[in-house]
């Protein structure tokens, strides 16, 4: 399946992105649910303040029985905004207390929304691994993709987190920012890129944190609508599969990691999440509950022509570039 069957005409893919099976588990990424305060305009989830999808209760309870039977390392909270989620303390210390780390994918204004006053705080007591988008250290960029007024608030949540110890290397609170492309383009080195992060922030702001993931702008949903209007998504598919690096397949998310939707179905990755194709694909949708009994290891991965958004140039992943 391409592209096009999921996101409208665009140029037919040959040869096909290369066949992958999945590694040992140690990584559940689940998404809470598509409800945000936010509406940015790179998102692939298509998330936002009118989004209504959210994980029963029952499903959250599935989380922390698949980490004890499975083993797993590590949790992945993820949204839309995971923590307008009214479970997402309970699932976090849940997680924390099985022994597994637990990452907050959070957008930093989440921490001045009514109501959150207290979230940085409970973050750094139960140790938890924040992930923040930031695409870029200048307020006009931040704010032409992700609104009015978010770089200030951003900064805001910044310096809440900084003032708990994260980002204070000795203090084992990590945080790690996450930037996006502003269009079709791939991101620039990420080495560089963080060393110029690293300056601003500090100099300009005072601002500290431990790593920086650029992670490529995938073609799919609120992304692809755009390049699509704009004349754009088929120069782009063709920028991704010309960079195309074999040796990122080694590595990409998908061996390690399964994703979660907010009604407990899995998938490969997130962005397949995104498109409806199931893990594996070709079979009938499996269940988070099915990972109490079976372990997926071995089993193949469904890939798409997106998949070239992971592999392109240095490598994309939720943990950054590749290589």
């Amino acid at each position: 399946m391409g592209v096009a069957d999921l996101n409208g005409p665009t140029t037919t893919l040959a040869p096909p992105f290369p066949a992958l099976r999945r590694g040992r588990l140690d990584t559940l990424q689940v998404n809470l649910g598509y409800r945000c305060n936010q509406s940015c305009s790179h998102c692939h989830v298509n998330a936002g303040p009118s989004r209504t999808e959210m994980m029963d209760p029952q499903t959250i309870a599935l989380v922390p029985a698949v980490l004890r039977a499975r083993g797993l390392t590590s949790l992945d909270l993820t949204g839309g905004a995971p923590e307008l989620h009214p479970e997402f303390r309970a699932l976090v210390r849940q997680a924390r207390a099985l022994g597994a780390s637990v990452i907050d994918r959070c957008n930093l204004t989440i921490l001045s929304e009514p109501g959150q006053e207290d979230l940085a705080s409970f973050l750094a007591h139960e140790q938890v691994k924040v992930v923040a988008s930031l695409p870029c250290y200048s307020a006009d960029n931040v704010d032409r993709q992700r609104g009015d007024g978010v770089f200030a608030r951003s900064l805001s949540g910044l310096r809440q987190l900084n003032a708990l110890g994260y980002g204070d290397p000795s203090s084992g609170l990590e945080l790690d920012l996450v930037y996006n492309p502003q269009g079709p383009n791939l991101p620039p080195p990420q080495a560089a890129l963080e060393a110029d992060y690293r300056r601003e922030l500090a100099d300009r702001f005072g601002l500290r944190f431990n790593r920086l993931f650029t992670i490529t702008n995938m073609p799919i949903q609120r992304f692809a609508a755009v390049l699509r209007q704009q004349g754009q998504l088929e120069s782009y598919m063709a920028q991704l599969r010309q960079h195309h690096n074999p040796a990122n397949l080694a590595q990409v998310m998908c061996r390690t990691t399964l994703s979660v939707d907010w009604q407990g179905f899995l998938y490969d990755c997130d962005f397949n999440q995104m498109l409806g194709l199931p893990a594996g694909s070709g079979r009938p949708r499996a269940h988070l509950r099915q990972l109490l009994e079976q372990d997926p290891e071995g089993e193949r991965i469904a890939v798409a022509e997106h998949c070239f958004g992971c592999t392109a140039g240095a490598g994309s992943s939720c943990g950054g570039a590749l290589s």
